[in-house]
């Protein structure tokens, strides 16, 4: 081979190199940002999905709370009765414990672990 050829076949493996480099970065990238998203977004729909049911049933299950102790204490929710209001107050007050039994119960440590852990060797 001459010179310039040897020169040309040179510069074109270069070029061969430095495409296959950006393909290798750009591969790179989407694995690792369209991969961890997708499981993010699932995660998050299954999470707003969960959420909607659970305050659904939650709130048809207070309902019925109410509905049941305006029933048996008919003398205290009576129309008549200044203690009316007492059946919406222990309602109120088993709306608050269930909120914050489900607050209590919301593992932060467990996300800030997996978030820190996926960046460590």
């Amino acid at each position: 081979m001459t010179k310039p050829d040897q020169a040309a076949s040179e510069s074109r493996r270069k070029a061969a190199s430095v495409d296959d480099v950006v393909d290798g970065v750009i591969s790179y990238a989407k694995a690792q940002t369209v991969g961890p998203l997708r499981g993010a977004g699932r995660w998050l729909a299954w999470g707003a999905i969960g959420a909607i049911l659970i305050g659904i049933g939650g709130s048809l299950a207070l309902l019925g709370v109410l509905r049941l102790v305006q029933t048996e204490w008919g003398a205290v929710s009576g129309e008549e009765s200044r203690l009316s209001w007492l059946p919406y107050l222990i309602v109120f007050v088993i709306g608050a414990a269930f909120v914050g039994f489900a607050i209590s119960r919301i593992n932060r440590s467990h996300l800030m672990n997996s978030e820190s852990s996926k960046g460590q060797p």
